[in-house]
């Protein structure tokens, strides 16, 4: 197996695949009679082909732990994918540059408990990987018509190791 070492999940690091969600350093301002800060248009959810719409869901993953092996990724043609988690644990992202239509070598990036990402139209990514125990995720994405899921099984599997 290849080894990947995790990295911290930063907004420069993630920007080739999408967007990293969080309060911190992002443009905020008073609502509700100033009642309520807005950290206002943290991603940017994508929706493409016939009756496509943005759909919110929450998905409950079971947990992993170090070292991941990681056999398969995913990606979604029509639509961008936003997760944020709803618990209190970090978890880890694992994202791909696409080469000619196959996934190029994995990244990985720790995201804290309060990060989430927006992973972009057609980038390959793994799937829910909470580190510790179950966990829950409010979910951004697209529905409608049309095939919006391919995967890809690696020949050889890369093995995803902890920088902390």
């Amino acid at each position: 197996m290849t080894p990947i070492q995790s990295r911290p999940l930063s907004a420069a690091a993630f920007a080739p695949f999408g967007q990293v969600i969080q309060k911190e350093g992002v443009y905020n301002y008073p609502i509700n009679d100033g009642n309520c800060a807005r950290f206002h248009d943290l991603a940017q959810v994508e929706t493409k082909g016939s009756g496509a719409r943005a759909m919110i869901s929450i998905f409950t993953a079971k947990p992993f732990k170090f070292p991941l092996t990681l056999y398969m990724v995913e990606r979604h043609p029509l639509g961008s994918q936003a997760f944020y988690p709803l618990s209190s644990n970090s978890w880890v992202v694992i994202v791909c540059a696409d080469e000619n239509g196959v996934p190029a070598t994995p990244q990985a990036f720790i995201a804290a408990h309060n990060q989430g990402v927006n992973i972009g139209c057609n980038v390959w990514h793994a799937v829910l990987t909470p580190l510790e125990v179950t966990a829950d995720f409010l979910v951004v994405d697209r529905g409608g018509e049309g095939v919006n899921l391919q995967e890809h099984f690696f020949a050889a599997p890369y093995t995803i190791t902890d920088h902390r």
